[in-house]
């Protein structure tokens, strides 16, 4: 069945979406043999016995049931994700450093040092995902998600590892935008991200895309109709970082604190660190959490952990600690960019180890007054690409925008205030509103004129490779041309007052480019009733 396939490489999980474009949800592809349950994600693992071993390779799954994920050897190949297009620096900094101790245990196995450098250990896992796709999905379109840090070395190699595969569109999408898009929140939000995966925690604040009067993000098409886009001059369309921080410790390094607080006389790689990572997990939903492992050659032993002498675990280990700097590096980054804090519309827990209760008390505490959107921590980045990709065929693209005159209460004047703008898709998923008020005593009605941008201001639309791309003027207000017939005005009883609000509207475009009006009288508390107010282009 065609549809749009959604691939999110992590740096401890790999998540593969997928929606056939019906009216169902979306849902996560299950790929055995490399894929885990409940939520069904790949583990980021290759495991090969020999430097030419690819063909005979573990991958995800295979390596946890191998017991090979905690194995030092060059065959290993982990946390490559971070790495990829940008040599072996890590892009985590950290204003604080950790215990020598857990420096070395946060690097774990494997590394740039392996058998298989970053670049083509994340081509291999994608290029088996591919092959593992169930025969009743056929991909029309695969949308890729990549970081902010190192984009440009991330898309091309991208480009180069999908450069064979057989789809027909193929687009990217930034991951803090599909983060916040697949957890809801509308386009134009400044977001804090608090990213805990497998091997890192990453704090990011950025803002997103689109917003009133500007237009909303969508995926970067790199391959239409089966034709590569040469975007050579295209300006990459990514969320902006206003800060960032991290470090490089993470979920698995919890685990090792776990197992080295309840087995201190066993090292803490595989078979154990499987167990205090279920340990991990269960008190996720429970105070208490009890697993019976057998160490080899052993008795079995009884793992037991409350949640409490966890949750000090974290703090005697400096944890909280270094999320506080960590923080504070955050805040600092809004404070110089002319940002108030205050101003953060939700902070967005991404990655597994976001459910842990006392990190998400931690965010709680620290983020106070700021909503939470804490849905589907691991799926919201594949999901939100699913969203973010153009179910756009070209024409759904608007080539125009159109503006709304209003009442400026503050300039005591009218001035033209943008609805929706060229580049924009269409149909529209969200309303846009406003508050219009009265410009006169005993105003009996509310005239909508609209009209359209003019081209050659900055409201331009320029088409290259068959695609729309909007180019922008960085000063001046745009000209803008009323259309030749205007809708009705909307009737007020009883009159307005000048200066007062009056009309809350929402207007958005259908299916068919008609622009259309709803919304109610803030006077008389009555619904208007929704009408089309004429065709955009």
């Amino acid at each position: 069945m065609p549809g749009t396939l959604a691939i999110d490489l992590g740096s401890s999980t790999t998540v593969v979406a997928w929606h056939d474009g019906s009216a169902a949800p979306p849902r996560l592809l299950e790929l055995p043999p490399y894929c885990l349950s409940d939520p069904a994600v790949v583990p980021s693992l290759i495991w090969m016995a020999a430097p030419d071993g690819e063909e005979r390779a573990l991958i995800g799954r295979q390596v946890l049931e191998a017991g090979l994920a905690d194995q030092p050897s060059a065959g290993l190949s982990r946390d490559f994700k971070r790495r990829i297009g940008a040599g072996t620096s890590s892009t985590a900094s950290s204003p604080t450093a950790l215990p020598p101790a857990d420096t070395a245990a946060a690097a774990g196995a494997g590394g740039p040092e392996g058998w298989l450098s970053p670049e083509a250990a994340g081509a291999l896992l994608l290029q088996r995902l591919w092959r593992a796709l169930p025969e009743e999905v056929v991909p029309e379109r695969l949308v890729l998600t990549a970081p902010i840090e190192g984009y440009r070395g991330y898309r091309h190699w991208l480009r180069q590892v999908c450069a064979d595969l057989e789809v027909p569109e193929l687009a990217l999408v930034d991951e803090p935008t599909a983060a916040a898009i697949g957890a809801g929140l509308a386009p134009g939000s400044l977001v804090l991200v608090v990213d805990v995966g497998g091997g890192t925690i990453d704090l990011s604040l950025v803002a997103l895309e689109g917003g009133e009067g500007r237009a909303a993000p969508i995926a970067q098409l790199l391959r239409f109709a089966g034709r590569d886009l040469n975007d050579q001059g295209r300006t990459l369309r990514c969320a902006r970082v206003i800060g960032k921080a991290g470090l490089p410790l993470g979920g698995r390094d919890l685990d090792r604190w776990i197992a080295a607080e309840l087995c201190p006389d066993l090292p803490p790689r595989g078979a154990l660190l499987r167990e205090t990572e279920a340990l991990k997990c269960q008190l996720s939903d429970q105070p208490a959490a009890v697993r019976l492992w057998t160490p080899p050659g052993q008795a079995p032993r009884e793992l037991r952990l409350e949640r409490e002498r966890f949750e000090a675990l974290l703090e005697e280990r400096g944890l909280i600690g270094q999320l506080d700097a960590l923080l504070e590096t955050i805040l600092a980054a809004a404070r110089r960019a002319g940002l108030d804090p205050g101003r953060i519309d939700a902070v967005l827990p991404v990655g597994g180890g976001s459910r842990i209760p006392r990190l998400r008390r931690w965010i709680q505490e620290r983020c106070a007054g700021l909503p939470l959107r804490e849905e589907r921590p691991v799926e919201a980045v594949a999901l939100g690409a699913l969203a973010l990709t153009p179910g756009v065929r070209l024409r759904d693209v608007l080539r125009r925008g159109v503006s709304l005159r209003c009442w400026d209460q503050r300039l005591a004047a009218h001035r033209w205030h943008p609805l929706f703008v060229a580049g924009q898709p269409w149909p529209t998923e969200q309303p846009l509103e406003l508050v219009l008020a009265c410009s006169r005593e005993r105003q009996s009605a509310l005239e909508l004129v609209l009209g359209e941008p003019e081209a050659e201001e900055r409201g331009e639309v320029v088409f290259r490779n068959g695609l729309p791309v909007l180019r922008r003027r960085p000063a001046g207000d745009a000209a803008v041309a009323p259309w030749p017939e205007q809708p009705a005005p909307l009737a007020l009883d009883p009159p307005g007052e000048q200066g007062h609000d009056r009309l809350r509207l929402r207007f958005r475009i259908d299916g068919e480019g008609q622009l259309s009006v709803e919304g109610e009288d803030l006077s008389s508390g009555q619904t208007l009733t929704p009408r089309r107010l004429g065709p955009v282009r």
